[in-house]
């Protein structure tokens, strides 16, 4: 049996993001997101979406750039900590051991300490009700090579143990089950027997 409950936000597992933001290190913050997701593939296109009442709305808005870092179990703490404090009242990445570093084709920085870093401009903001959307394409990926497999050339971000929220808690991801199709892929057999 099911049963009913208010209309809500429960698409989950999300990821756990630290989006950084400003355009000088004056300016700079980062601040836990979790309505996060992807839109398009062609042009790349990605959503944030963000109360506009958060320290870090106005330094997306006038800058329109911001980048969104990966987190891992490693940086639960600072990833929970960016959250529920505010960057009118604290250095985040003082308090949290962090660090800044360039990013390649916008003027936000990446967080050094993410192993995928997505720089991203600004196309619209859409207003929705509590949360406004910031829709906006993919200029640049900066990602941890030690996370590249040498082999193959694939990139393994599960090496990373990604940090994933799940209402109102946190966790890292679980087992390998199968790669994208492989419920479809035929079975190969030696033809030379």
């Amino acid at each position: 049996m099911k049963l009913d409950w208010k209309p809500g936000t429960m698409i989950y597992p999300l990821p756990a993001v630290l989006i950084s933001c400003g355009n000088s290190p004056e300016n700079y913050n980062m601040f836990t997101v979790s309505w996060v997701g992807t839109v398009c593939t062609n042009p790349a296109m990605c959503y944030i979406s963000v109360r506009p009442e958060r320290h870090s709305y106005p330094i997306i808005s006038e800058n329109g750039e911001f980048v969104i870092n990966l987190t891992t179990a490693s940086m639960a703490h600072a990833t929970d900590w960016c959250g529920v404090r505010s960057g009118k009242d604290y250095d985040k990445a003082k308090e949290c051991h962090l660090t800044y570093g360039p990013s390649k084709k916008i003027s936000a920085p990446i967080i050094n300490e993410s192993p995928l870093s997505i720089e991203c401009k600004v196309k619209q903001i859409i207003p929705l009700g509590t949360h406004d959307m910031f829709l906006a394409e993919v200029v640049n990926v900066q990602a941890d090579d030690s996370l590249l497999n040498p082999e193959t050339g694939e990139w393994d971000l599960s090496k990373a143990e990604p940090l994933v929220y799940v209402h109102g808690k946190y966790f890292n991801i679980g087992d390998f089950i199968g790669k994208f199709g492989w419920s479809v892929k035929k079975a190969t057999t030696d033809k030379k027997r």
